[in-house]
């Protein structure tokens, strides 16, 4: 039911309100949000990182303390700021928590804010995520808060010395304001341009403010999560041994031909177990358990097209809950033991023996797709028994939030090497000395990062379009320092580009990191090609495990 009581005044109870709705509606549309993402390369999802990021301060909130009487709104910011620091995941995750940082800065001791404090606050807010960003880009959610601010202040200063001002009129101005800001950053963002498309961030800012209005209106958004059966499931009960086979695989067939479904359950039953299969006269949905998904997708083609398709380790997920155990039980800081340390962000095993062998002391689950927090970042820290910690992020999406673990740490400096891809942390760690003091030590690290070349091979997640040729989902990608280089739809052709691209570089040592889904054979294809196409170069295959990329090669 709606309010119809007009506010003047911010409390601390209704900012709480207002952050509630707006991880409600965060999580509700967050599949919106991502699917704006048109890029081809699988991504880290913007609405799941800003979902999850303000889903930290909602937990954050949850405490029925919080719900009881007239808090300080004061408090209630500061919360807020520190459980969306903890909590931010990817960049867009991060600069939400700096637009909120900035604004709890403003309302520190704070028991309640006039319109005008609430402008006052959402500038700060915007002032810290600006300067926190090394290069500010237009077109981004940047620019919505910062133009939807400027239309806060605009606002009321037109009512100047007026104490009364209503903040429902004041957010719907701040709201159209954001909105118009929203449709332009496709004209201020080359790559939206291309595809047409709003700046995701800023759709997920617009949610946001579009959720506080409601709570200033006495509306409460809620949002089914679903049911929960345990607080955490114990893991470690079982072994991997009990998964007799290794891939979850789900899809959905769009039929062509009248071919019938009962024939696919048969041949699934030779390869796995957990079938489960739903078909019409349209489609055909399949869950199956297998240690073949390739195989089982290519008979599943020979029923019509492939709409969706999902395949999951769950070995690999087992493993990754295990270690979880593990971590959660450990304790949350190490005595200081030594002068110098390391934490590195990776994905897979191998990526993370390489890293471990190399002296990292910590790693951190994560990278594309699956960026970890700044709190998961910031825990390991803590558990590096030394006085200075060194972060490798080894991913663009991942730096802004180590940043954030400068100056939070307990009891340690932290220095955060800006590593964009698991190539330059490697080259970073290869130029580390512990011996050798911090200031020299990141210089020597830095120096080695930029002396490195990436290209990373992954299959397109979406139809979409580079240099006007269009690419379809599935076609071979080539990333070039984490920017699309090109697009084939054969391994073929790939290859043929591949060693084109790396000879041109002359390098002295080229390593193959093989992911997750890499065919052995055409990582010897690759191997080979390379080993031929640049004699003088030392060419090494590592097996790394990472999902998302087939390969990732070194070239330096």
């Amino acid at each position: 039911m709606s309010n119809t009581e007009k506010v003047i005044s911010l409390s601390g109870r209704l900012f709480r309100d207002m952050i509630l709705n707006a991880a409600a509606v965060l999580n509700e549309k967050k599949q919106s949000v991502n699917e704006l993402n048109v890029f081809p390369v699988p991504d880290g999802d913007t609405g799941t990182n800003m979902s999850l990021t303000m889903g930290n301060a909602a937990a954050a909130l949850s405490d029925a303390k919080y719900e009881r009487g007239n808090r300080e709104l004061g408090e209630i910011a500061g919360i807020v700021s520190g459980a969306l620091l903890r909590g931010a995941r990817g960049n867009s995750g991060v600069i939400l928590s700096l637009l909120f940082r900035g604004f709890a800065q403003s309302l520190k001791g704070k028991e309640s804010a006039a319109a005008a404090d609430f402008a006052n606050a959402l500038d700060d807010g915007v002032k810290a995520a600006y300067s926190a960003v090394m290069k500010p880009a237009e077109g981004t959610i940047l620019t919505v808060s910062r133009l939807a601010k400027d239309a806060a202040l605009e606002y009321v200063e037109a009512y100047e010395g007026d104490s009364g001002i209503e903040f429902a009129p004041l957010l719907e101005r701040i709201i159209d304001a954001a909105k118009t800001a929203l449709a332009d950053t496709v004209n201020l963002n080359p790559v939206l341009k291309k595809a047409g498309v709003v700046d995701s961030g800023g759709v997920g800012y617009v949610y946001i403010l579009e959720a506080m209005l409601a709570a200033v209106n006495g509306e409460h958004w809620t949002s089914d999560g679903g049911a929960e059966t345990l607080a955490r499931a114990d893991f470690s009960a079982f072994s991997d041994d009990d998964i007799t086979f290794s891939y979850c695989t789900e899809f959905i067939v769009t039929r062509t031909n009248k071919k019938d479904a009962n024939n696919l359950r048969a041949f699934l039953n030779a390869l796995g177990d957990s079938i489960v299969i739903v078909d019409d006269d349209e489609l055909i949905k399949v869950h199956v358990h297998t240690d073949q998904p390739g195989v089982v997708l290519t008979e599943a083609l020979t029923y019509g097209t492939l709409l969706t398709t999902k395949i999951e380790n769950m070995r690999e997920q087992h493993t990754e809950k295990l270690k979880e155990e593990i971590s959660a039980s450990e304790p949350d800081f190490a005595e200081i033991e030594k002068a110098i340390g390391v934490v590195s962000v990776c994905a897979g095993d191998g990526l993370e023996e390489v890293f471990k062998n190399l002296g990292v002391d910590r790693t951190v689950n994560g990278g594309q797709t699956m960026n970890p927090s700044t709190e998961d970042i910031l825990r390991e820290i803590n558990r590096v028994p030394a006085s200075t910690v060194f972060v490798l992020p080894n991913n663009s999406n991942i730096v802004l939030a180590a940043n954030q673990c400068v100056g939070a740490a307990h009891g340690r400096k932290v220095i955060v090497i800006p590593t964009t891809s698991v190539p330059q942390g490697v080259s970073a760690l290869l130029a580390f000395d512990p011996d050798a003091g911090a200031a020299n030590i990141s210089a020597a690290m830095n120096e080695a990062r930029e002396n490195v070349r990436t290209i990373s091979v992954t299959k397109a997640a979406r139809d979409s379009s580079f240099d006007g040729a269009g690419i379809k989902e599935g076609d071979f990608l080539a990333m070039l320092e984490g920017k699309l280089l090109f697009g084939t739809e054969t391994f073929a052709s790939l290859l043929k580009k591949l060693v084109e691209t790396v000879g041109e570089y002359d390098p002295e040592f080229i390593t193959i990191y093989t992911g997750a889904c890499a065919d052995s054979s055409q990582t010897a294809e690759l191997d080979a090609a390379l080993s031929d196409a640049v004699p003088n170069a030392e060419v090494t295959v590592v097996t790394g495990g990472q999902p998302v990329y087939e390969f990732i090669i070194s070239a330096e």
